[in-house]
Order: structure tokens, then sequence, then C-alpha cells
């Protein structure tokens, strides 16, 4: 096959997750309700902790900037599959092909690092009750923040880069709801040996550093409550973190069905049903699950309702 010159009229076609024409309505319907749920979840979120003063800590500054980075890592892929569905158009130009690969790097590093930093809070919060507010201290918080940003920002532009360096052929079909970056390593006609290569090591290091930091806390936080005299005492400590080990899990276990997934031949239905709970289901679940074990979160939010 020719290689495609790439062009500003070089179009994708992305097949989604049905051919089947009854279904699409439903689809449409189901992944609306999930979208507007996660905006409107994750928005109450934000508005909770900005409202009241007596959640302007470390955890919840934390917590909204991962509700923030969640409404960015879903709305990167589910606007553009609704409006396909609701055109009965496939296509996506390749710039936007490309924007969405850098978005989705961008946002989903962004969770996986903020993860991280979030179990670095709980850490300090039990380990070191008495110098939190000392060793968490504003400035730090918003560093941290910033160089988990700068980190993924990164990630993403690497990724751009190696995908903006492709090389199309006439098949352009990809068997997904957005651009994938394995799938567009499967359509491309040049050589991806050392795209591969690279993704790999990125995914190591990127995947391994976060998920070390996170067990490393943990096992200091398991150390320490072991240490608690009172059933109660190491019930109540453990229960701080009970919402982001919810999270990590959800996250993790998402994120480790898309890449066994991906890794598959031939399986890519099951990738794009892995993608699914990854990219969608995961941000909207992430607002319950804090708000639904949250005191805190609760009365904010109870106050919003009142007020309104």
């Amino acid at each position: 096959m020719e290689p495609y010159n790439l062009t500003g009229a070089l179009e994708f076609l992305l097949l989604g997750l049905s051919d089947d024409p009854d279904l699409q309505p439903i689809l449409f319907v189901l992944f609306l309700l999930i979208y507007l749920l996660t905006v409107l979840g994750n928005m109450l979120i934000i508005l909770a902790i900005s409202s009241d003063s007596h959640l302007h800590s470390p955890m919840y500054f934390f917590l909204c900037s991962l509700s923030l980075s969640d409404m960015g890592f879903s709305s990167t892929t589910v606007p553009k599959m609704l409006i396909n569905m609701q055109t009965h158009s496939k296509t996506i130009t390749y710039a936007a092909c490309l924007s969405q690969v850098s978005f989705f790097f961008l946002f989903g590093c962004m969770d996986n690092l903020l993860l991280t930093v979030m179990a670095y809070d709980r850490w300090v919060a039990i380990c070191h009750p008495l110098h939190y507010q000392v060793i968490l201290n504003p400035g730090l918080c918003r560093r941290l923040v910033l160089v988990s940003f700068f980190i993924s920002l990164m990630d993403s532009q690497v990724h751009w880069l190696m995908v903006s360096q492709l090389t199309f052929c006439t098949n352009k079909e990809i068997p997904h709801f957005f651009c994938d970056v394995p799938e567009l390593l499967k359509l491309a006609c040049s050589d991806t040996s050392i795209s591969n290569i690279v993704i790999f090591l990125i995914g190591i290091i990127g995947g391994f550093l976060p998920v070390s930091g996170i067990f490393y806390s943990y096992y200091k936080i398991i150390s320490s409550i072991f240490r608690v005299p009172s059933l109660h005492g190491k019930y109540k400590a453990f229960s701080t973190c009970g919402s982001h080990l919810s999270v990590v899990c959800l996250f993790y276990g998402t994120g480790l069905g898309v890449y066994l997934s991906s890794s598959v031949p031939n399986s890519s239905r099951e990738s794009v049903v892995a993608s699914v709970m990854y990219t969608m289901v995961v941000p909207m679940i992430n607002p319950f699950i804090y708000s639904l074990r949250n005191r805190d979160i609760k009365k904010a939010l109870q106050k919003i309702v009142k007020i309104t």
C-alpha cells in the first residue's frame, strides 16, 4: 500500500462500539447520561470545596485538582463520540486525532500522578499528624500539582510527537471510539519499532514509579495503623484512606484491563469495552466515592443545595 500524504485532508474513521443502527440511540443516551453525571459530579465537588472554608486543606485541594483532571479526561473522548453518533458520521480529522492523543495522555497521566500525591497526603496525615499542615503547606501543595501537570504535559507531547511522525496507508479505520495510540501504530505504514519501545519505556516508568509511591505510602500507613492500640483508633485512621484506596483500585484496575486487552491480538472489542470503563465510568464514579464516604463533603453539598 502506498503511504498516505499527511495533509489537512487526511481523516480517520472511528468505528466505535457497535455498527447496529438500532443500538446507536440507546448507546447515545447511555453515554450522554454518563458524561453529564461526570461533569455534574465533579463540578459539585469543586464547588463544594471552593465554597466551604473548612475544606481548604491539602487533601481537598488535591481532590479538587483530581476532579478537574477527571472532567478533562472524559471530555477528551466522549463529546466527539456523541457527536459522531448523533450525526451518523464516523470521521475524525488528522488534527483532531492528534489533539485527542495529546489531551488523553495529559489528563490520564495527571490522574495517575495526582493519585500518587494524594497517597503521600494520606501518609503525612496519618503518620505525622502534628506536622501535617507544616509539611503540606500551601506552597508545597501548589508545587506538587504544578510538577504533576508539567510531567503530564511532557508525556502527552512525547506521544503527540510520535504519532505526528507516522505515515499512514489507505486503511484509516480505527476499531475504537477515539484515537487510541496502539491502534494508530497498527495502521501506520512506517516503521513503528522505535515508537513501540518508547511507549513501553514510558509505560513502565509512568506506571511503575507512581504505583511504587502509592504502595510505599500505604506500607507506611498500615505500619502506623498497626501500632494504634485501640480497634476504634485503627478503624478511624484507616477510614480516612478508604475513598482514595477505592479510587486507586478502580483507576489502576481498569487501566490494567485496557493494557492487557490491547496487548492481546484480535481483541479490539475487549479493548473498547475496557476503555469505556477507564475513560467514562471511572471519572463518573470518583465524585460519588468521595461524596458518599466523606462527611465534610456531604455537609458542604447540603449547604449548596439549601442555598439553591
